[in-house]
């Protein structure tokens, strides 16, 4: 008998309806999005009130995507083996303690540890909360419409978080933006208790060495990039960083391969539309991180934006990603996945290029909202379709494993991306540490143009067949 048939649904609650326990399940997601967005808000007040250089704030994003990105893979798997609910609660614990560690932090590496801690208890809820979602949601067609809940839900987050960002740091200081998490955070749980089954988890091991590699790997090689932006790319620490995270993901590898228990079955990999999909995230995750690291910062550095104006003038972004998530199931019925996700790259490419080409010299303008609807709208349709196009035929037990894997991707992508792009960006600055704007907004188009060359590979997107079908 294979074991790859349809995924298991969640032992349904029947007093319960399913939509309390999604909307408790998504919340968590908003959380995460919300403090993301606020914290780039505020990089330049916490770079200033903490006395850091750019490239020291980069570090401070860093340590959350690092542990975040290396972190995912396991807590997919945690979310398996020990039940999604019980790992979600545990996860949210983490998450809000670490929360109010940042906000108490009085240097840089207080700070920096308490988003390492951030990425550790994300790294749990992300992953369990959309194996709930997607075991909530057991059909392609089910899954494909939670994904646009999902994304539309993840706009939301950023839409309230570019909002809250600017003017809870311009009135209460940097600090809040750790704070407003909490009774967030609190309440979800709380609904998440509440309302989703307690599903057993399934008799497993867990890969300790994977973790290690591949956490380990990651983190050295983002070290390693920023550290050339201060130090240049054949400085000692550099290539030391860059060395020590080639070896360590080959190491994971490696392990993986002769795992028993592998924290990424090799077997997924067989599928062209997830390698292709999880390729795609991994770029877009770059692209968006990088996107919302500098934007803020050009802004209020190059065009004399304050705070609360930055923020503010990101409303059309996180807007349209709402709207492009919401519409990307439905452009995807419409004219199938396999055209629909080029579609929304092509949009987010040619808005990173009107962003590009902008000559505002000075607050906002038409041209800047131009470039922000189509990014917006881009992203939306881009994330959302590229998600479901990796996790729409996992199969029993997958769900999971698959959702960390989408996640690890975007959030590798992130702190990768961002290594890379502040190195350039920052070196490219000149001695004084300041950032090249031109060459990160060009950076981020590459990006989405390498990404929508993938999905135009022919192959790139054929399906999974299912166990007891046909392949066509």
């Amino acid at each position: 008998m294979s074991s790859e048939t349809a995924p298991e649904a969640v032992p349904a609650r029947p007093r319960i309806p399913r939509g309390a326990a999604v909307a408790g399940l998504a919340t968590s997601m908003f959380l995460v999005i919300l403090d993301s967005s606020m914290v780039n808000l505020a990089g330049l007040a916490i770079r200033e009130g903490l006395g850091l250089s750019a490239a020291e704030l980069a570090v401070v994003v860093n340590a959350y995507l690092v542990a975040f990105a290396g972190l995912l893979l396991l807590g997919g798997r945690l979310a398996d083996v020990l039940g999604g609910r019980r790992v979600f609660l545990t996860g949210m614990a983490v998450y809000l303690a670490a929360s109010a560690f940042c906000a108490l932090a009085a240097s840089g590496p207080m700070l920096i540890a308490g988003r390492i801690g951030q990425g550790i208890g994300a790294a749990v809820v992300v992953p369990s909360a959309l194996a709930l979602v997607l075991a909530l949601h057991p059909s392609p067609a089910e899954r494909t419409r939670a994904m646009g809940l999902w994304g539309a839900v993840a706009g939301a987050g950023s839409l309230f978080g570019v909002f809250l960002g600017g003017t809870l740091t311009g009135m209460l200081g940097w600090q809040s933006v750790f704070w407003t998490p909490v009774p967030i955070g609190i309440a979800s749980a709380i609904a998440v208790w509440r309302s989703v089954p307690a599903v057993p988890g399934r008799p497993g091991r867990f890969d300790l060495i994977g973790a290690a590699t591949i956490t380990t790997g990651i983190s050295a090689l983002a070290l390693g990039m920023i550290s050339a932006a201060e130090a240049g790319w054949g400085a000692p620490g550099t290539v030391a960083g860059l060395a020590l995270g080639a070896a360590s993901l080959t190491a994971f590898a490696v392990a993986e391969h002769r795992s028993t228990h592998p924290l990424v079955p090799l077997r997924v990999f067989r599928s062209r539309p997830v390698v292709t999909a999880s390729a795609v995230v991994l770029l877009l995750g770059a692209a968006m991180v990088c996107l919302f690291f500098f934007l803020p910062l050009y802004q209020q550095e190059v065009l004399g934006m304050t705070v609360s104006a930055a923020g503010l003038s990101q409303i059309p972004i996180a807007g349209t990603i709402i709207a492009g998530s919401a519409a990307a199931p439905l452009l995807a019925k419409r004219i199938g996945l396999h055209r629909a996700l080029p579609a929304g790259l092509a949009l987010l490419l040619a808005g990173f290029l009107w962003l590009l080409l902008d000559p505002a010299t000075g607050g906002f303008s038409a041209g800047l909202l131009g470039a922000f609807l189509l990014i917006g709208t881009g992203l939306g349709l881009s994330l959302v379709n590229a998600i479901a196009m990796a996790v729409r035929d996992g199969a029993e037990g997958e769900s999971g494993l698959l959702s960390g894997l989408v996640n690890a991707a975007q959030q590798l992508g992130g702190a990768v991306g961002l290594a890379a792009l502040a190195g350039l960006a920052i070196g490219a600055g000149g001695a004084r540490g300041d950032i090249d704007f031109t060459v990160a907004f060009l950076g981020e188009a590459g990006l989405v143009l390498i990404a929508l060359a993938l999905v135009l590979l022919p192959g790139a997107r054929t399906r999974r067949p299912r166990a007891g079908a046909d392949a066509h």
